[in-house]
């Protein structure tokens, strides 16, 4: 459709360590989320087409920030602190913490959550909390299977269906879709950029 997002014209906005020092709460944007090592910012920079708009780090736990990304006047994109992994003092990482749960909790103009989960460990802890804060907040929610290229085609189709089984057994099938999704290979992103497309050209 000629009037779809470009992700390709994503442009680096700001990074703000709290919920005070965010853009103005008004249009629409979509959150990337997920444990330090499953691929959030590689999987940012494959969708807009640009190595390095997001940050990536051999360290896991080097986004520290919300970093927003503009795809046109009211409509952006949001790389998340990552959760559960990062090597840091225990009083940052408390921090960082409160940071993500009040931008989850308060920002309005959130619409949607891809929470990123790598295909070999999927449905960690943390995992299952943002999806329970996710299913109460009424919040729409794409899974992405990252590094889908580590398995092959069979075992890779065996997660997705275990972890759509897991989400079923736990009563969170409403609101949330899910994917495998390679950076590398490129795998599943016009997939994700169609779910992309829908919640943020959305208007309801």
């Amino acid at each position: 459709m000629s009037d779809d997002i470009s992700f390709n014209q994503a442009k680096y906005l700001l990074s703000a360590p709290t919920i005070k020092q965010c853009p103005d709460d008004t249009g629409r944007e979509v959150a990337f989320a997920g444990r330090s090592n499953a691929g959030k910012s590689s999987a940012i920079n494959t969708l807009t087409n640009n190595k390095k708009l997001a940050r990536t780090s051999k360290t896991p736990g080097r986004t520290q920030l919300l970093n927003f990304f503009t795809l046109s006047e009211d409509r952006r994109l949001v790389d998340l602190p990552g959760y559960g992994f990062a090597k840091v003092p225990k009083a940052m990482k408390q921090a960082w913490d409160r940071n993500l749960a009040c931008y989850l909790q308060e920002r309005q103009s959130l619409f949607g959550l891809v929470m990123l989960m790598d295909i070999r460990h999927p449905l960690q802890e943390y995992d299952w909390q943002m999806i329970r804060w996710a299913s109460q907040a009424g919040m729409p929610v794409h899974l992405l299977l990252t590094k889908a290229d580590k398995l092959k085609n069979g075992p890779a189709k065996s997660v997705l269906l275990g972890v759509q089984s897991e989400l079923a057994k736990e009563g969170f099938s409403d609101n949330i879709s899910i994917q495998t999704f390679s950076s590398l290979k490129k795998v599943g992103l016009e997939e994700l950029k169609k779910t992309l497309n829908i919640w943020l050209k959305s208007e309801n």
